[in-house]
């Protein structure tokens, strides 16, 4: 990847970050957020060519599958926040990717870390309301009392 950029430009930024030094983790942080959904989607879109078993423009012979675009998905990951990702489609809707599960939102370390937080006490509503600073996203009480069903990641068990 290359990037090119003025010295007009760099002068900006530089200012902009002694103005305002916290504003550089925040770019970083944006900067972060878009190469891991890049990443992700270069990801699935490899996956998608492993499931149809050719390149892009590659036809293939008798009833074959094709690509049918993409559609964008959030996703929430630990110590990057929420990602948009583009997941890609096949025309018979066959493909389902294991990159980012169908009905997961976030990750299973973020669930454990909710659920850790609410077995100290925590509740499901004061959870929601940091839920936007701690993890970039805003979970809903509702979401949190899902994430605890079920879970016995501490050694507790359900008995």
């Amino acid at each position: 990847m290359k990037v090119e950029i003025s010295v007009p430009e760099i002068v900006d930024i530089f200012k902009e970050i002694q103005e305002q030094p916290e504003r550089l983790f925040e770019m970083i942080r944006v900067e972060i957020r878009d190469n891991v959904g890049q990443y992700l989607s270069k990801l699935m879109d490899m996956e998608l060519t492993h499931f149809l078993g050719r390149e892009w423009y590659e036809h293939g012979q008798g009833k074959v599958n094709h690509r049918n675009g993409s559609y964008r998905r959030g996703f929430t990951l630990k110590g990057i926040g929420e990602i948009q990702a583009e997941v890609p489609r096949d025309r018979k809707a066959k493909f389902t990717t294991k990159v980012i599960p169908r009905s997961k939102r976030y990750e299973d370390e973020l669930r454990e870390d909710l659920s850790f937080m609410f077995l100290t006490g925590i509740s499901t509503r004061s959870l929601s309301m940091i839920s936007t600073r701690l993890i970039g996203r805003k979970i809903s009480p509702t979401q949190v009392s899902n994430a605890n069903k079920g879970y016995s990641g501490l050694g507790f068990s359900d008995q």
